[in-house]
């Protein structure tokens, strides 16, 4: 399970200061630098100070800002809707700190966090569009760091798309319904025709796109992408996901898929959870295949979130035949699976020259019946098997495969919740396996894998799954002459 996003002790706003004062008391680098960074807002910059740096008094006499040269008086701060204390002294800086406060006006101290009731981001700005990054003080490098990368992200042209867009805005809103209509004009606004004529620098060209836009009257048309959401972890989201994610009008998502993840979309979106686990349906899948196909047909935009990919174990097909048959459109979005996360935890070689050249990926539950699967034979010729939701079939499967040929001491390495901080690994041998189903400790999806690569894995951090080597050749014996 993933842990719960830190609380942030600092929340970001956005402030109005159009032909607002700004007071900045110091006439040094510090304040010289909060100034630049006030100079890309309309606010009315004040310098407070009886002395100047030669460079600042330029940047003033440009008309950046006003200059009151005289010593600090707290009542030079009246009237101002921020104040940032940035002398250089610490004790002049706690009396401008103190002042502010006590005069109601929010304060900045340049360098001393505990005196700030505000903090300045690293700002990327495309204004009318901004980008904040903060850090609460803590680390002022790091945002910049991210800006930096933030900054070359960003198109040039989307201040003056986001400009575009304020026109249009009033004619959206009485000509487009509220809802899905108007979400998908302004995506298209955004990422079509409009959006590749600003990045020309064509104006007219973006204005009359929009325009065209606004003029269409074609009903919205539906989509359902199946997405995979991965093993847990959510940076290894795809960007393909993510992008799904943030234009989706609905999300439907399995019970495995973490907070952490369906938070990654849009924050209006509707959630609708349809998991299934084992003696918990909250939905059957013709129910869900129902829904999906019900909410396209509303012109809905739907994302199927599914744990680790669609297309392993997911039922995508019986889901993708349904939208099939209802003429809808949809496409499938691959994930990283849960054997190759699993995998990525051991830094186990899923194949291995001169070992294995093949895989297997099986629920375990295909042993359960009297004749032994296909893939059996395969796993006995060397491939390397990863079994899925295998925890309470375990022993199962370790008696099956024994007795179909595999060698007892065939490695085998477990992993609860793969990929995640909490996760858990555990290694020995197929003979081990059984004491799996003994575990109520784990709670969560278990990974199991067995070949004889995994014998090329880093056991680092993994418990055994058999108390000691002894306790293995004993228990691998036993097998043996259970099955025979």
């Amino acid at each position: 399970m993933t842990q719960s996003p830190a609380k942030l002790n600092a929340f970001p706003v956005f402030m109005r200061v159009e032909g607002e004062a700004v007071v900045i008391v110091g006439g040094g680098d510090e304040a010289f630098a909060k100034a630049r960074l006030l100079g890309q807002s309309s606010a009315r910059i004040v310098v407070l100070s009886d002395r100047l740096d030669p460079e600042f008094a330029a940047w003033i006499e440009a008309g950046s800002a006003t200059h009151v040269e005289a010593v600090y008086d707290p009542a030079r701060l009246e009237g101002a809707v921020l104040v940032f204390a940035a002398t250089g002294d610490a004790v002049q800086d706690r009396m401008v700190s103190e002042d502010a406060r006590r005069l109601g006006i929010p304060v900045n101290a340049v360098d001393r966090p505990e005196l700030c009731d505000f903090f300045t981001p690293a700002l990327v700005n495309r204004a009318p569009l901004a980008v904040a990054i903060g850090t609460e003080g803590a680390g002022p490098v790091l945002a910049q760091m991210v800006r930096a990368r933030i900054d070359r992200m960003l198109s040039p042209s989307l201040g003056p798309l986001a400009s575009l867009a304020e026109t249009f805005r009033e004619a959206a809103e009485a000509f487009m319904p509220k809802g899905v209509a108007r979400r998908r004009f302004w995506r298209e606004f955004f990422s079509g025709a409009p959006a590749r004529a600003m990045e020309r620098g064509e104006l007219g060209e973006a204005r009359r796109a929009a325009s065209e836009l606004l003029a269409q009257d074609e009903p919205a048309h539906g989509h359902v992408a199946l997405v995979g959401a991965g093993p847990g972890a959510e940076d290894l989201l795809t960007l393909r996901a993510h992008r799904h994610l943030m234009e989706a009008d609905v999300v439907l998502y399995d019970a495995l898929v973490p907070e952490a993840v369906i938070a990654m979309g849009r924050r209006d979106a509707e959630r609708l959870p349809v998991g299934k686990r084992k003696g918990c349906h909250s939905k059957s899948q013709a129910q869900i295949n129902t829904l999906l196909v019900s909410l396209a047909r509303e012109g809905k935009r739907v994302v199927r979130l599914k744990s680790g990919d669609p297309l392993v174990f997911g039922r995508a097909g019986e889901e993708m035949q349904a939208l099939r048959d209802a003429g809808i459109s949809y496409e499938v979005v691959p994930g990283v699976t849960s054997a190759f996360a699993a995998a990525a935890d051991f830094e186990l070689p899923l194949t291995l020259r001169g070992v294995t050249s093949s895989m297997v990926f099986t629920t375990g539950h295909d042993l359960k019946g009297k004749s032994l699967p296909d893939w059996a034979k395969l796993a006995i010729s060397g491939a390397t098997v990863a079994v899925y939701m295998g925890r309470s079939v375990a022993a199962d499967v370790a008696s099956r495969l024994i007795a179909a040929g595999l060698a007892p001491d065939t490695a085998v390495a477990v992993v609860e919740n793969a990929s995640l901080a909490d996760r858990r690994k555990f290694h020995g041998t197929l003979a081990d396996l059984p004491s799996l189903e003994q575990r109520t400790d784990l709670s969560g999806p278990v990974m199991t894998i067995i070949g004889d690569a995994v014998a090329g894995a880093n056991f680092t951090g993994s418990e055994p799954l058999a108390r000691s080597i002894r306790a293995n050749r004993a228990d691998a014996q036993d097998f043996k002459e259970s099955v025979a």
